[in-house]
């Protein structure tokens, strides 16, 4: 009679053990690595900051500063969860703000409004309707901007124009992704608005 030769199993166990600690790893080094990237992100805006202000008689705000160096850092940085635009809107509606404070106009509630729509479209990276907000947030910055180029910078006339025309090319029922290109177009002509507003 044959003997029939039986052999055990390997355990998995190890091969458990080792996939965690890769996903463990991962996630330390894309974590972390996001804070560093965002204290760099601070170093240079104050960096600008100080260089813009050493160079000229004029003292731009901290906050426009800060949301021109954002939307300039990285032209790639849009993503699935939407966190580019959420913080492209967060800053851009605090630059507006602080130039509506520096002239006195009184742009609260449509700021407010617009980190609304920032927020929106971070909670839900899934949501097909992220277009459509960013295309509200991005009317209401204009509308304001434009205010307030008509109360203060009547030269500025045709760039603020040109703002518009950024904001309407971003269509509300295409998804963001598929737009990047006129998103981030919105975003660097508005940093230009709020550049020649100095």
């Amino acid at each position: 009679m044959a003997e029939i030769k039986i052999e055990k199993k390997k355990p998995i166990w190890p091969w458990l053990l080792a996939a965690l600690v890769v996903l463990a790893l991962l996630a330390y080094v894309f974590m972390y690595d996001n804070d560093d990237r965002l204290a760099e992100n601070d170093q240079e805006t104050t960096d600008l900051i100080d260089n813009t202000n050493a160079g000229t008689s004029s003292n731009p705000d901290p906050a426009v500063a800060s949301y021109v160096q954002y939307v300039k850092n990285d032209p790639d940085k849009m993503g699935l969860d939407h966190s580019y635009a959420n913080e492209a809107l967060t800053r851009l509606a605090e630059a507006v703000k602080a130039k509506a404070d520096q002239i006195g106009y009184d742009a609260t509630t449509d700021l407010n409004q617009v980190k609304e729509y920032a927020d929106k479209i971070a909670t839900d990276p899934f949501e097909t309707s992220h277009a459509n907000s960013i295309r509200k947030a991005t009317d209401m910055v204009t509308t304001t901007l434009q205010n307030m180029q008509q109360a203060q910078y009547p030269q500025l006339s045709g760039e603020v124009d040109e703002l518009r025309q950024a904001s309407a090319a971003i269509d509300p029922d295409v998804l963001t992704l598929d737009q990047k290109q006129a998103v981030k177009a919105y975003f660097d002509k508005a940093s230009d608005v709020l550049q020649d507003m100095n």
